[in-house]
Parts: structure tokens; C-alpha cells; sequence
């Protein structure tokens, strides 16, 4: 994987840049881990929460950027591999929004479970939310990539 982002131009690191920081900025605004006046937060952000969100930023950044003149698909035989990618992407990004977020802020998580429930059972699972972000993102990663790491044989 190493290999095929070192051969990456210039114009995909610009996009996966900009990416990374409209992630970032996505996710942090809304969760407050930016405190603006608009959100709020009930319970302060763990120690965790602005390590989790750059490792997913960047991960989706690289993502973001694997769509940026893309090289013709090869003769690999997974023509699905795309639209997998995609639907991890979206996957990550949503697991990464909600294992950063404040348990008690978001209206989903009080709604299905309640502020007791959400300190209970929610604020346990966000690392591990988190941690499902992460590889879900990496995989969609890989499979974008892959594709560029094939080598078809004419």
C-alpha cells in the first residue's frame, strides 16, 4: 500500500490534504471537540477523541484522494470493489462521529437508550466504535488501492 501512495502526483496529496482537514473540521465541530457557540458538549471530550478523529481524518483524506484520477480499471475481476470501498468510507466516517461524540449529546443515542443508558452502555462501546472506524476505513482503503497494485497481464 506504502508503495502505490508514494507514486501517488502531487494533485491526489493536495486533495487528500484538504480531505483530511474538511474531515476533521466535519466531525470536530459538531462533537465540540472546536468549541464554537453553536454545540455543546455535556460530558468533556476522553483522551482519546482528538488521536481517534486525526487517525480517521487522515485515513479518509487518503480515501477521499484514492478517487482523484483514478488509473483505468484493471482486468482484476472485482468490479464491486469500488462500491464497497465507497460504503466503508461512509461506514468509518459515521462510526468515527459517533465514537468521538458527546454520549449524552446526541439526540440518536438519547433517544434509543436514554441519558442513563447512553453513560451506561454507549460511553463503554465508543472506543471500540472508534476502533471499528479504523479498520473499516483502512479496509476501504486497501480495496481502493488494490486495484492500483494490480498488475494485469495482457
Amino acid at each position: 500500500m506504502l508503495a502505490v501512495l508514494a507514486a501517488w502526483p502531487a494533485r491526489r496529496w493536495l486533495v487528500a490534504v484538504g480531505a483530511t482537514l474538511a474531515y476533521t473540521l466535519l466531525v470536530a465541530i459538531p462533537t465540540d471537540l472546536v468549541d464554537t457557540p453553536v454545540f455543546g458538549r455535556e460530558v468533556p471530550p476522553t483522551w482519546w477523541a482528538w488521536p481517534a478523529l486525526v487517525a480517521s481524518s487522515l485515513l479518509a483524506g487518503l480515501l477521499t484522494a484514492s478517487y482523484v484520477a483514478a488509473p483505468p480499471p484493471s482486468d482484476a475481476g472485482d468490479t464491486g470493489g469500488a462500491d464497497r470501498a465507497a460504503r466503508g468510507g461512509w461506514a468509518g466516517g459515521v462510526l468515527t462521529f459517533f465514537a468521538v461524540g458527546c454520549p449524552v449529546c446526541n439526540k440518536l443515542v438519547l433517544l434509543a437508550l436514554g441519558s442513563a443508558g447512553a453513560m451506561t452502555w454507549f460511553e463503554p462501546v465508543q472506543p471500540l466504535l472508534q476502533l471499528a472506524a479504523v479498520g473499516v476505513l483502512v479496509w476501504a482503503l486497501d480495496v481502493r488501492l488494490r486495484g492500483e497494485r494490480a498488475c494485469p497481464v495482457r
